[in-house]
């Protein structure tokens, strides 16, 4: 009787059906008799399987199926084979509430390990989780359930390179607030929340970081719109007296201004409008020239170089302060 291993993942679209197929080829290319079986009902893995191992590949449907069917089946399948790779369907437990029909309860009916196969996009350390839940998922826990939200294409948010479009951008956000709060209010317990909430550690407060000048003047708009609004409390909590401008607008910083700080944001998209802001261009030089501090990060720091090149590969002068040309196409 042939070893066996099952390989499941967490969800469909996980990359398990690629991973047994390679799996399966490179045992062959070993010179390893290995057959496969596909759970479930469907037809169209197991030719995949079939071109990858020179065998038929059986279905195994434990929701269909009765343990012992199951069992001669999958015992058929390495009758003449050294290493039987059974490949399982959706995520690990998913089927009826019963659970009969998953690729768990197969692997436990057949008494084979389970090899998860989890997709790491988007995440870190939250695997360690997600692994860790998957071992521990049937043994009995208190986890509650406060609701199921039904998915819905029109409560999305357009996104782009760094993250979402950002809320100032947004044609329709109070409209759009309203319709996710009707969606998951009517589908969340949220007073069931509330009572799961506990009280926040008290802290001393932190001292705030040191502003760059007793006078600064700040960029803000939406090229400019990477502020950390604590930043800002803190500075003026230090006694820091804040100005904002505009460099869309065309606005100079204000010209008693000791220090001047253009944040992060997106300089790149609005690179045309930015190149013939002749007042704002003109008032950072001017400030440069009097020896006035002047900090630039990241999109902040793209504004002041030679040029800036856009997405389309079309460079547009900047403020000139610093021998640099930044580009947003490379």
């Amino acid at each position: 009787m042939a070893d066996g291993l099952v390989i499941a993942a967490p969800a469909s679209g996980s990359g398990k059906t690629l991973v047994t197929l390679a799996l399966l080829r490179a045992l062959a290319r070993k010179g390893i008799a290995v057959a496969s079986a596909k759970i479930g009902p469907d037809y169209i893995d197991p030719k995949f399987h079939e071109a990858a191992t020179g065998r038929p590949c059986f279905n195994l449907d434990a929701w269909a199926m009765s343990p012992s069917l199951i069992a001669s089946l999958a015992a058929e399948t390495g009758s003449d084979a050294e290493f039987t790779l059974i490949e399982g369907v959706m995520g690990l437990f998913d089927g009826p509430e019963s659970g009969r029909g998953s690729t768990a309860d197969l692997a436990e009916d057949l008494a084979l390990p389970v090899i998860l196969i989890i997709d790491c996009s988007h995440q870190a350390q939250s695997i360690a989780a997600l692994v860790a839940g998957f071992r521990t998922y049937l043994a009995p826990s208190d986890v509650a359930v406060l609701g199921a939200i039904p998915r819905n294409t029109a409560l999305t948010l357009p996104s782009r390179h760094l993250g979402l479009v950002q809320a100032s951008e947004h044609g329709d956000l109070l409209g759009f607030l309203d319709r996710a709060v009707g969606c998951v209010a009517s589908h969340v317990d949220i007073d069931g929340l509330l009572r799961l909430a506990k009280p926040l550690p008290k802290a001393s407060a932190q001292p705030a970081l040191p502003p760059l000048g007793q006078r600064m003047a700040i960029a803000r708009d939406e090229a400019f719109a990477f502020l950390y609004p604590h930043l800002l409390s803190g500075w003026r909590r230090r006694g820091a007296d804040l100005s904002f401008f505009s460099p869309l607008a065309n606005e100079a910083p204000a010209p008693d201004a000791d220090a001047i700080y253009l944040p992060g944001g997106y300089p790149e998209l609005h690179a045309e409008r930015l190149s013939h802001a002749d007042g704002f261009r003109a008032g950072l030089r001017g400030a440069a020239d009097k020896g006035r501090l002047i900090y630039g990060e990241c999109g902040g720091y793209m504004v002041l170089g030679r040029s800036l090149i856009d997405a389309e590969g079309k460079e547009h002068p900047m403020s000139g302060l610093l021998p640099v040309t930044t580009s947003f196409a490379r």
